[in-house]
């Protein structure tokens, strides 16, 4: 059985803070870096034919800093400091900026930037926490700069600026609800069977492996089955395929219903299903699905006018006495599977003793 390795959709989307994944942030980071330091060079020389020596010597130190941040990213582990220190810095900058309208009579233009920059960097929540209190503050700056607002143009003004704010704030944050909506529909449609509801081939293999990697940490064991339904092509062949989804839909929630909260359970592909029980010896891995085996194979399911009996083969394997890795692990479950099978099918197939040669021997 062939166990081809892909990135876990899922873990990827948990750990990512917002729709750019920790490598695209990454990226995107050191492109910022380098735009904005290099920005800074102009704007500081720009500054001191000004007469703003102070500012320009703030905006030199701060280019050195971003060129060298551009080199320091690109294996830093602390890419989420040196985002929030970007943003902090660059927004109080602007803040400053805008409380010097000698310096820049447009800096204000740059709070509608705010939300944008921090919604696209630190996702829904840390990028509203982070861009509100700046934005509050850079309208009153805004306010002050107005002087009294004693006329109709400076109450435009005023508002305009209020409004084209909380229109942004308001625009990014919706956007960004519906973009996780959609992500999170995309990814469950990626790790779920559309027939079942169980977890696809791919994602109970990313199950296995997280599984393995913790059973590492915490020293105990699991065991993986392999569930095959006995004579299926029958049942489509006699009565259609529809029969034969109604069939696979039935034994997926019997899974489901029979199986234990730390357990998991997926299907591989036609009418092969993967169980992991965590936590269980050899003879109690066998307990449960014996009587699992004996469960589907009292159960008839009708279907219009028919009742549709099937019954199931199960292969068994022990982490880490049948080997420790997901590979080894499937072929031992396999083999004893289809050991089973020839011996006549609707049994359950543990892995037996291992020969003095080294053999395993199937039960």
């Amino acid at each position: 059985m062939n166990t081809p390795h892909h990135s876990d959709l899922g873990a990827t989307l948990e750990l990512s803070r917002s729709g750019l994944r920790d490598n695209h942030r990454r990226s995107l980071m050191r492109l910022l870096f380098l735009v904005t330091g290099l920005s800074l060079v102009v704007f500081a020389c720009l500054q001191l034919l000004n007469g703003f020596w102070w500012v320009a010597t703030i905006e030199f130190s701060a280019s050195a800093l971003l060129l060298f941040g551009v080199a320091r990213l690109r294996t830093s582990p602390h890419l989420q400091q040196w985002i929030y220190g970007y943003l902090v810095t660059l927004f109080s900058f602007f803040l400053v900026i805008m409380l010097l309208p000698e310096a820049s009579v447009s800096a204000f233009v740059w709070v509608l930037m705010m939300p944008v920059l921090a919604y696209l960097l630190l996702g829904k929540h840390e990028g509203l926490i982070l861009s509100v209190p700046f934005m509050i503050v850079g309208c009153v700056i805004y306010f002050i700069h107005l002087g009294a607002v004693g006329s109709a143009q400076v109450m435009i003004d005023l508002l305009n600026m209020v409004f084209c704010g909380a229109l942004m704030l308001t625009f990014v944050h919706m956007y960004e609800i519906r973009r996780e909506e959609a992500e999170q529909r995309l990814v469950t449609m990626a790790q779920t069977d559309a027939l079942t509801g169980l977890s696809n081939r791919n994602s109970f293999q990313h199950k296995l492996n997280r599984t393995i990697a913790e059973c590492e940490r915490s020293g105990t064991g699991f065991a993986l089955v392999i569930m095959d339904i006995d004579h299926f092509k029958m049942v489509n062949d006699s009565m259609g395929h529809d029969a034969g989804d109604h069939v696979l839909r039935n034994i997926g929630q019997c899974l489901l219903e029979r199986l234990r909260m730390t357990d998991s359970v997926g299907r591989l592909g036609g009418e092969e299903f993967g169980l992991i029980l965590r936590d269980v010896r050899p003879a109690d891995a066998f307990e449960l699905m014996d009587a699992l085996r004996q469960r589907i194979a009292d159960s008839e399911l009708a279907y219009g006018e028919s009742r549709i009996r099937v019954t199931a083969s199960f292969g068994i394997a022990q982490w880490p006495d049948h080997g420790r890795q997901a590979g080894e692990l499937f072929r031992v479950a396999d083999r004893c599977l289809y050991s089973g099978k020839r011996a006549g099918r609707n049994r359950v197939a543990p892995v037996g003793p291992i020969t003095p040669r080294g053999e395993m021997l199937t039960g």
